[in-house]
C-alpha cells in the first residue's frame, strides 16, 4: 500500500521532534583564578528541549555584564517613563499607543550643544546609556570567547551591528552638526526618521551602499535557510551532528553535498557554509552603516547622484509634469 507519509516525508515536518536526553548538569568548563562564579544552578527544561539545549544554565555575568545591564535598565526607563510622560501618565494610553509613541532627539537649533533635558537632554541620556549598555555587552562576549579558547567571530559579527547603530545615532549626527539628526527612540517614530532621511536626501534607494547592505540582507537569509533546511533534511542521518560528520564522513554529508551538486552544480562544505553566512550577515550593517554615513555628509541627493553616474532615470521623459533636474546637477557633491 503507498503511503503518502513516507513518500513525501511528512513524519518528519513536526518541528518539535527532538530526543531530549536528560542526565547529570554540565557544569562548564573550569573557571580561571580571580574570575566571577557563575550563577544559576543549572536545571532541564522540557519546553527549552523543544527548540534547543534542554540545560538552562549556569550563566556567567561578570562585571562588565552586570555593568551592562544596569546601563541598559537606566536606558530602558528613561524611554520609557518618558514615553509614559507623554501620555500624561495614563497606563492605559501607554499600552493602547505605545507603538507610536517615542524619544525625540534635540532639535536642530541646538547643534551639537546639550539641551535641557525636556528638550532633548533625556533623548541625549538615554542614548549614552544605552551606547555603555551595548559596548560593554560587546566586551562580555569578546572576553567569555577567549576564556573558552574560542574564535571571536560572535564579537566582530557584534561589532558590525555596533557600527550602524553609532553611525545612525552618533556619527553621522557628530558630522552633520546636529544631535537633531539622530533617530528618536520608539518604533514608528523610527520608522518615520527612516522615511524622513531617504525623501530628504533624494531616495535613498539610490545609494549604492544601501543596495549592497540589501543584497547582503537577502543574501544571508537565502543562505541560513538553504544550510537550514539541509540540515533539517538530512537529521534523519544525524544531519545536525555536523562536527561528528566532518571528521566521519557519513550519508548525511553526503547526501546534503550531492543535493546541492545537483541542483547548483556547486556545494559547500560544513564549514565553508558558516564563513559564506557570517560575512553575508556582517556586511549587511558594514555598507549600510557606509552609507547612511555618506548620507549628508558628501552626498546631499542621492537620486541626482544617481542620474549623474546613470543609476536613475530623468524623471521627465516618463512623467513630464515633474520638474526637470538642473543640467549642471548643482549641489550634487558637497
Amino acid at each position: 500500500m503507498f503511503d503518502y507519509r513516507t513518500a513525501f516525508g511528512l513524519q518528519y515536518q513536526n518541528i518539535f521532534n527532538r530526543v531530549q536526553i536528560r542526565g547529570p548538569v554540565d557544569e562548564g568548563a573550569p573557571l580561571k583564578w580571580g574570575e566571577e562564579n557563575r550563577i544559576v544552578k543549572p536545571f532541564h527544561s522540557y519546553l527549552m528541549g523543544l527548540i534547543g539545549a534542554a540545560q538552562v544554565g549556569p550563566f556567567y555575568l561578570g562585571t562588565c555584564g552586570l555593568m551592562s545591564i544596569v546601563c541598559g535598565f537606566i536606558a530602558f526607563e528613561i524611554i520609557g517613563l518618558n514615553m509614559l510622560a507623554s501620555v500624561n501618565w495614563d497606563p492605559v494610553q501607554f499600552i493602547r499607543l505605545l507603538p507610536w509613541l517615542g524619544l525625540e532627539p534635540p532639535a536642530p537649533s541646538w547643534g551639537l550643544r546639550i539641551p535641557p533635558l525636556n528638550q532633548g537632554g533625556w533623548w541625549l541620556m538615554a542614548g549614552f546609556f544605552l551606547t555603555a549598555s551595548i559596548i560593554l555587552w560587546w566586551f562580555r562576549v569578546y572576553r567569555r570567547a577567549r576564556a573558552l579558547g574560542l574564535g571571536t567571530h560572535v564579537a566582530w559579527a557584534f561589532a558590525a551591528a555596533i557600527w550602524l547603530y553609532l553611525v545612525c545615532g552618533f556619527l553621522r549626527p557628530l558630522l552633520m552638526g546636529s544631535w537633531g539628526e539622530g533617530v528618536p527612540f520608539g518604533i514608528f517614530p523610527h520608522l518615520d526618521w527612516t522615511a524622513s532621511i531617504s525623501i530628504r536626501s533624494g531616495n535613498l534607494y539610490y545609494n549604492p551602499f544601501h543596495m549592497l547592505s540589501i543584497v547582503f540582507l537577502y543574501g544571508s537569509t537565502l543562505l541560513f535557510a538553504m544550510h537550514g533546511g539541509t540540515i533539517l533534511a538530512t537529521s534523519r542521518y544525524w544531519g545536525e551532528r555536523e562536527l561528528e560528520l566532518v571528521t566521519d564522513r557519513g550519508t548525511a554529508a553526503e547526501r546534503g553535498a550531492i543535493f546541492w551538486r545537483w541542483t547548483m552544480g556547486f556545494n559547500a562544505t560544513f564549514e565553508s557554509i558558516h564563513r559564506w553566512a557570517w560575512w553575508f550577515a556582517v556586511l549587511c550593517p558594514l555598507t549600510g552603516g557606509i552609507g547612511i554615513l555618506l548620507t549628508g555628509t558628501v552626498v546631499d541627493n542621492w537620486y541626482l547622484w544617481g542620474v549623474k553616474h546613470g543609476i536613475a532615470p530623468v524623471y521627465p521623459a516618463v512623467y513630464p509634469y515633474i520638474p526637470t533636474p538642473p543640467s549642471d546637477l548643482t549641489g550634487v557633491l558637497k
